[in-house]
């Protein structure tokens, strides 16, 4: 027994001093270990990475290597030089790592996952004709969940409410019904349980990433994961046939059974796909009007806007065409959005490394990556937060994206050289997010809805935006530490 024991640990020893003897070779970017064995810097990096990866990028330059729990990550921060990871599709692999998380994440299992497949899929549904329909219901969902709301309450009467919440809210039950309804979930009831499912899992999923839940809260994700399976069955799904949403859910699930995914992982596949269509836009709608809310000047160029697209011949959007908004130009909103994704669109881009390969920036230099490492792109730091591209990039400049003449600005400079990417708050080449359409069209009419019904005002007038919850770095759209609490009521006719 105690040879055994010695055995063990001995082999951990030999493991401890194989991961910490990896030293730089010769055109291989800095390296940076950390100095905990095997570990690194995986507690700073999993704590706040936007934090951890400013001081790397000061110690390094644009290109370094850090070791984080045993694995070698490149991460390379230079915009101009995206393109030389982005359309490797021979070196470095985009499916293996998205098939880890889907693990961690989801408990799923793909064994024949095809991005390619699933992509060509998603454009079905996601563009065209398609889209057009998709949106046209998410806009009847909007109004619908909004009427309630003016039952609920008289138009003189306020109502108190956290904007994070009611943004959230709102947004994943339109677009829950939209792509997942059945006559069933007109339930409000069942919409709630859904809803309230969803957000304690979605409040642990970077803990589910990291592997780092405590005993509890690996409990309760388990039992939220199990409840929304359940929620999102194939069988449940079935019922509501004939409308749009049974086609999108009927195409998925033929998609999946083409694939040989059986039964079970089904029912965990339209989680995964429930997180990636409606995990995002709550909190997307939250930021742009948190930042409406704390900039007169901003919000008055986008009702100015609103006015001018003669939205508000009534106190509702009801007897208006989805066409209004679809098919005119809305400038100042766009400016507004972009502003807003590139302060609060925080997605990491990996790669990993499946045959070595040298890696040639635009500076002209080349380094070499080593087979089995992960190469990693972090947009949110650079192009968006990056001084030398975006002037005072802290802080929330609505016209931002505007030139002089009230047209779209789409010209940004680094080093005197014009930008391909200035911001990326989509991801870019061949997996750019295929949804950024259907996002942005529900986040718009969720916006001008709000704006047009609502007198929506800041219970502090004071109120500044909240922080960031750090946590949330890596994993798309960022969330609040805390809210901002709102009032609202039905706008009156004068």
């Amino acid at each position: 027994m105690l040879w055994t024991i010695f055995l063990l640990l001995n082999g951990l020893l030999a493991l401890v001093i194989l991961y910490s003897s990896r030293s730089r070779q010769k055109n291989e970017p800095p390296l940076d270990k950390g100095f905990i064995p095997w570990l690194g810097h995986a507690l700073e990096f999993g704590k706040d990475a936007a934090k951890f990866l400013t001081r790397m990028k000061q110690k390094h330059g644009d290109i370094f290597t850090v070791r984080v729990c045993g694995h070698y990550i490149t991460v390379l921060l230079d915009p101009n030089s995206y393109d030389a990871v982005l359309y490797d599709t021979v070196s470095l692999d985009f499916s293996r790592y998205a098939q880890v998380l889907m693990q961690r994440i989801f408990s799923l299992r793909i064994p024949n996952h095809n991005p390619d497949t699933e992509r060509a899929w998603m454009e079905q549904h996601f563009q065209g004709p398609s889209l057009a329909r998709l949106s046209s219901t998410m806009h009847l969902h909007l109004q619908t969940l909004l009427r309630d709301e003016e039952r609920s309450c008289s138009p003189a009467e306020w109502r108190q409410d956290g904007l994070f919440s009611l943004c959230y809210s709102l947004l994943f039950r339109a677009g829950y019904l939209t792509l997942f309804g059945t006559e069933k979930s007109n339930n409000v009831t069942e919409l709630d349980i859904v809803y309230k499912e969803f957000r304690k899992f979605d409040g642990l999923l970077t803990k589910l990433a990291r592997s780092t839940l405590k005993q509890e809260e690996k409990r309760t994700a388990s039992l939220s994961q199990e409840r929304l399976w359940e929620l999102l069955s194939p069988a449940w799904l079935s019922r509501g046939k004939g409308s749009e949403s049974s086609s999108w859910q009927q195409s998925y699930l033929s998609h999946l059974q083409r694939e040989g995914v059986d039964t079970e992982m089904q029912r965990r596949a339209m989680l995964l796909q429930l997180w990636t269509t409606q995990g995002n836009a709550g909190p997307a709608a939250f930021w742009l009007l948190s930042f409406l809310l704390t900039h007169p000047e901003a919000m008055r160029a986008v009702k100015k806007e609103i006015r001018g697209l003669r939205l508000q011949e009534d106190s509702s959007l009801q007897r208006h065409p989805l066409d209004t908004l679809e098919h005119h130009s809305t400038p100042v909103f766009d400016s507004v959005l972009s502003e807003t994704l590139r302060l609060t669109a925080a997605a990491l881009i990996t790669r990993e490394v499946v045959e070595d390969k040298t890696i040639r920036l635009a500076s002209g230099q080349a380094y070499h990556l080593r087979q089995g490492d992960r190469v990693c792109m972090f947009p949110f730091l650079s192009p968006q937060m990056d001084p030398q591209i975006h002037h005072d990039p802290q802080t929330f400049q609505y016209d931002r994206f505007l030139n002089a003449d009230g047209t779209e600005k789409k010209k940004f400079y680094k080093g005197g050289e014009r930008l391909k990417y200035y911001t990326m708050p989509w991801g870019a080449g061949n997996n750019m997010c295929v949804g950024r359409h259907f996002a942005v069209n529900g986040i718009k009419q969720f916006v001008f809805m709000v704006l047009s019904q609502l007198d929506l005002e800041l219970c502090d007038p004071t109120a500044i935006v909240p922080p960031v919850n750090p946590s949330r770095y890596g994993f798309g759209m960022l969330q609040p530490e805390g809210d901002l609490e709102v009032r609202y009521r039905l706008k009156t006719l004068h």
